[in-house]
Parts: structure tokens; C-alpha cells; sequence
């Protein structure tokens, strides 16, 4: 395993990361025994983040992570969230310090190491989808630098999904530690440049714009839910329905797009397209870690193996701008 810094914390992260979300499904739906099977193995294996947030099963995954990872005396960096609901953000500050509290409980920890935004950003409130405005983003910094003065969080972040302006603006504050962003082979915009009339979201190379404040950068949909396995059949934990994120517009429609990478397996730069995935998102220097949201011992072994092999070769990611281009005579989900 290599390990990366998260930004300014001064952390040194694992680049795989664990994802213990619903999409994966394993610290949601799983048996404990093979959660505390699963977990050990990757600590063993040298994962050092474990990424969290309260909405996962309702606090089902906190409660699981922190019971997985008090029996197994881990010492790991362990991220979660707080969402903010409409209704919360005339009170800010006491939502986000309930929530805290809460996943502090769940998780059996006196202390987060890093605690996250979970509300996508935009230039204005957008209350239907629970995406909180620029204007917000003051108070709620503010909230996060009481609570790590009271040493209840070590480090703080935010979430990279939302208005593209409204996100570079929250950068460009500096305030935040770390961002988590959207970032695989159907939609690369986070770490590179869109080609022309690219049909999905432009992220507006969000990536090296954090990298410039020394930001952590967390990798989030590295397989696209499970598209860039070129199937849209789910693992009986997974999350049986998942919307893509800035991609196309059902998991079957992604899976269709990502057969578009077969070469990279066809032409011998890897062995099958998950290991693809896995090793373009690390192949950005970049970004920290690269979250994949596990079902599975199968699974971490075989994300495991794709980051051993290490980041795509040169002459691989060299072939993938063309692919990018043809994307563009997709229609635009509405």
C-alpha cells in the first residue's frame, strides 16, 4: 500500500480508501462477522481511511464502523458527515453540533478525525434537494472551527458535488481541509480538461484548483457505483437502485458507456475494468485516496490487487482524451 498526504492536515492516507456507504452496502446490510472479517483484512492490508457519514442506514453504518473498529483496537482515520435538512438552516450551528455529538456516540470515539459536509453547494439555496447556498457556507465553517477548538473533530471538509461555481468559490476560501469530488473515467472533469460539447457536468478541473490551496482530495465514485464494471448487476448488499452522479442518466446507461474502456483491457493495460477504474483514479497525484465503497471481501481483494498494480501507464491514459471526445455525441441527461 502507498499512502499519500491529505492535504494540509499533515495526515498520511492510504491511497484506496474504504467506503462504508449504502452503495457498497457491507457496514449497512452486512453480517457483522463478515464486516469484522472484511475490515481487519484491510487494515492488514494496510487501509488507513474509512470514509462514514450518518445518512448511511440512518447511523447504521457509524454504529457498525465504530463496534467493527473498537473489537479490533484499530487505529485508523475515520471520516464522517453531517446533512444538513431544510429545516436546520435557520439553526446551523445546533444541527451540526447534534449531528457531531450523535456520530461521536455511534461511532464510540471521543474524537472525529475528519468531519464532513455532506450537502452538495450551490450559488443559492435549492431546498428540494437539500443543497445549501454559498451564503451558507460561512456559518457553517465557522461551526466546524468551534467544534475542533472543543477537540471534538480534528479536521473538516466538504463535499465536491454541486454548482460547479459554487464549489470553486468554497475553495477559493481556503477554510476547508479536504473536498470530496466526483471522479472517474465517465466524467474525468474534476482532474482534467472537458472536451468540447462534453455532455456531463464539468467539474472545471475542481481537483487542481483544491490541490492549489493544499486541500486533501478524496476520490468519490471512482467505479460509478458500479458502472465501470461494464454491468449493471448488483451485489445482493449493494444499493439495488443508485443514481449516477454527473454521468448518464440510470446505472444501466453508464454501464453501456463504460464499455467504451474495454481496450484498456483488450490491449493488455489491465486486467479487467474494475482494476482500470481503480488505477486511473490513483494515476491523479493530486488526489490522497480513492474511495471504493465495498460489499464484499471479494471485492476489497480485488480493489487491493488493482492498487498494487499501481497508476495506469502513460501510453494508457494517453488513448483516454478520444474516448472522453466521442462522449459527446451522447444526449444530455435532462
Amino acid at each position: 500500500m502507498q499512502y499519500r498526504l491529505l492535504g494540509r492536515t499533515g495526515l498520511q492516507v492510504s491511497e484506496l480508501g474504504f467506503g462504508c456507504g449504502a452503495v457498497g452496502g457491507l457496514l449497512v446490510r452486512g453480517d457483522y462477522p463478515e464486516m469484522v472479517r472484511t475490515v481487519a483484512r484491510a487494515i492488514e492490508a494496510g487501509i488507513t481511511y474509512f470514509d462514514t457519514a450518518r445518512m448511511y442506514g440512518n447511523g447504521q453504518s457509524e454504529t457498525n464502523l465504530g463496534r467493527v473498529l473498537e473489537e479490533l483496537q484499530a487505529n485508523v482515520i475515520v471520516g464522517t458527515k453531517v446533512q444538513l435538512a431544510n429545516a436546520e438552516l435557520d439553526t446551523i450551528e445546533a444541527a451540526i453540533v447534534a449531528s457531531v455529538e450523535g456520530s461521536l456516540r455511534r461511532l464510540r470515539r471521543e474524537q472525529v478525525d475528519l468531519f464532513q459536509l455532506h450537502n452538495p453547494l450551490s450559488l443559492q439555496r435549492q431546498p428540494g434537494r437539500e443543497w445549501v447556498a454559498i451564503t451558507d457556507y460561512a456559518p457553517i465553517m465557522e461551526t466546524f472551527q468551534k467544534l475542533q477548538a472543543q477537540g471534538k473533530i480534528r479536521f473538516w471538509g466538504i463535499n465536491g458535488l454541486g454548482e460547479t461555481a459554487a464549489l470553486h468559490q468554497a475553495i477559493d476560501t481556503g477554510q476547508a481541509y479536504t473536498i470530496q469530488s466526483c471522479y472517474n473515467l465517465l466524467n474525468p472533469t474534476a482532474g482534467t480538461s472537458a472536451p468540447a460539447k462534453f455532455p456531463f457536468q464539468d467539474y472545471a478541473q475542481l481537483i487542481d484548483r483544491a490541490a492549489e490551496q493544499q486541500m486533501g482530495v478524496i476520490a468519490i465514485r471512482v467505479l460509478a457505483a458500479g458502472a465501470l464494471s461494464g454491468s449493471a448487476t448488483r451485489h445482493p448488499l449493494a444499493a439495488q437502485a443508485v443514481a449516477p452522479i454527473t454521468s448518464g442518466q440510470d446505472l444501466a446507461e453508464d454501464a453501456a458507456l463504460a464499455q467504451a474502456f474495454h481496450f484498456l483491457v483488450a490491449e493488455g493495460y489491465a486486467d479487467n475494468l474494475v482494476e482500470a477504474a481503480i488505477r486511473f483514479a490513483i494515476s491523479n497525484k493530486a488526489i490522497s485516496t480513492a474511495l471504493v465503497g465495498i460489499s464484499s471481501l471479494a471485492q476489497l481483494e480485488q480493489a487491493l490487487a488493482s492498487v498494487e498494480k499501481g497508476p495506469l501507464s502513460v501510453d494508457a491514459l494517453a488513448h483516454l482524451p478520444s474516448v472522453w471526445a466521442s462522449f459527446a455525441a451522447v444526449d444530455k441527461p435532462t
